[in-house]
């Protein structure tokens, strides 16, 4: 019987745990916090959005960060497997909006319970409280690992699941990056991913809490298209989120490291050519021609961004409509689809959902998730380089990554 130690238990570590006790193993999951699984109740707004119902193919152009890695493991243990684990541990799924699957109770709590239970219906020793500093390793093989009380705690395998650096408070500080860089990995920088960003201009504070549907952001590098997507944004007390800003913001917070100037370019009527906008706004003109303009957009514009939108147009809230001259209309049509936002930086890794970066994916046998260059290291989640869009995704690559881990640690 072998001797598995997990590090991390989040959704791969747990899931990593069982398969490896499923498998015969003798396994103590280890976890920092009081209690494992922490950062999953806070997924999906406390719902818990454990996989995405698109094909693989699909799965792995919503993770950016190095999806192809995963194909092997995906083909393994695709999303139907994860639903049907589920299920079969009395939590039923339901499909939502985008392809994104929930528990039917929309409870995050559900899902947690159900690992946790599944863990002691197996055996695993699962040890919270706990934090792993060192991975122990001799000749080139894995031996155990080292707490900060001083244990020295020994295993023929560990699996290092610790996750990223984002949402620190669920216990997400970058541990394994360090440990695995102390034996030799090369760890990709690690930068926040899915979170919002800071913005430059003055005029965002007045709009803060406003939320826009139905818009285009253009993410430019040096004045180069960089980015682009279509949906919901939202702007704050700092700048901008909401969920397009936040699939572009991985790109973003690349850009910035490297030094480069980014801009955010917001269309407000991607629906509309030019053309049709300036007829849009002749209309209005021409139904309040005898107000001024902050009075007469109110059917194009929310009432936060009518004064920011004549402003950057350059055009007197309080001149009258009827004053207006066809190029100047003509430079509103230009700001309401190029309004355009300095990004300074992006908010904090704490406030980040995922992190981009971590171990090397080329150090990391993408069918077994062994490490390359330590014999008996498993590597699963967010602590190696693998980041994914909102949506499942992540959490369907840490099940993956985890079932992987878990599996082989036993088989090999």
């Amino acid at each position: 019987m072998k001797d598995i130690i997990i590090v991390g238990a989040g959704p791969a570590g747990m899931m990593a745990a069982i398969k490896a006790a499923e498998n015969g193993g003798q396994v103590t999951l280890l976890e920092k916090m009081p209690r494992p699984g922490k950062k999953m109740l806070i997924t999906g707004k406390g719902r818990c959005n454990i996989t995405n119902a698109a094909s693989i193919q699909e799965i792995i152009k919503n993770i950016p960060g190095n999806g192809k890695f995963l194909n092997s493991c995906l083909k393994a243990y695709d999303n139907e497997d994860v639903q049907y684990f589920f299920y079969g541990m009395g939590v039923a799924t339901k499909v939502e909006r985008g392809g994104r699957v929930f528990p039917v109770s929309d409870k995050a709590a559900d899902v947690v319970e159900a690992m946790v239970n599944r863990l002691y219906e197996l055996g695993v020793r699962l040890v919270t409280g706990i934090r792993v500093t060192e991975l122990l390793a001799e000749n080139g093989k894995v031996t155990g690992v080292k707490t900060a009380d001083g244990q020295l705690m020994k295993a023929d395998k560990v699996i290092l699941a610790t996750g990223g650096a984002s949402y620190p408070g669920t216990g997400s500080t970058g541990d394994g990056f360090r440990m695995a860089g102390k034996l030799g990995h090369n760890i990709e920088k690690p930068l926040p991913a899915l979170v919002p960003l800071e913005i430059e201009e003055d005029w965002i504070k007045e709009c803060q809490g406003l939320s826009l549907k139905n818009v285009r952001a253009t993410l430019l590098s040096d004045g180069e298209k960089a980015g682009e997507e279509f949906g919901e944004m939202l702007f704050t007390h700092f700048g901008v989120s909401g969920p397009i800003i936040l699939t572009l913001s991985r790109k973003a917070a690349r850009l910035l490291d490297d030094g480069y100037f980014v801009e955010l370019v917001i269309n407000l009527k991607p629906a509309l050519s030019r053309e049709q906008l300036d007829l849009r706004i002749l209309r209005d003109f021409e139904e309040f021609q005898r107000k001024n303009l902050k009075n007469a957009m109110h059917k194009l514009l929310p009432g936060k961004l009518i004064e920011p939108v004549l402003d950057n147009a350059y055009l007197d809230p309080e001149r009258m409509v009827n004053t207006v001259t066809r190029e100047e209309r003509q430079r509103l049509s230009a700001v309401l689809q190029n309004l355009t936002l300095t990004v300074l930086s992006t908010r904090p890794m704490a406030e980040a959902i995922v992190t981009a970066g971590g171990i090397s994916v080329k150090e990391i046998n993408p069918k077994t998730m062994e490490s390359k260059l330590i014999k008996g290291l498993y590597v699963a989640g967010e602590t190696a380089d693998i980041d994914g869009f909102t949506g499942g995704y992540n959490l369907q690559a840490a099940f993956s990554m985890g079932a992987a881990a878990g599996n082989w640690s036993m088989w090999e």
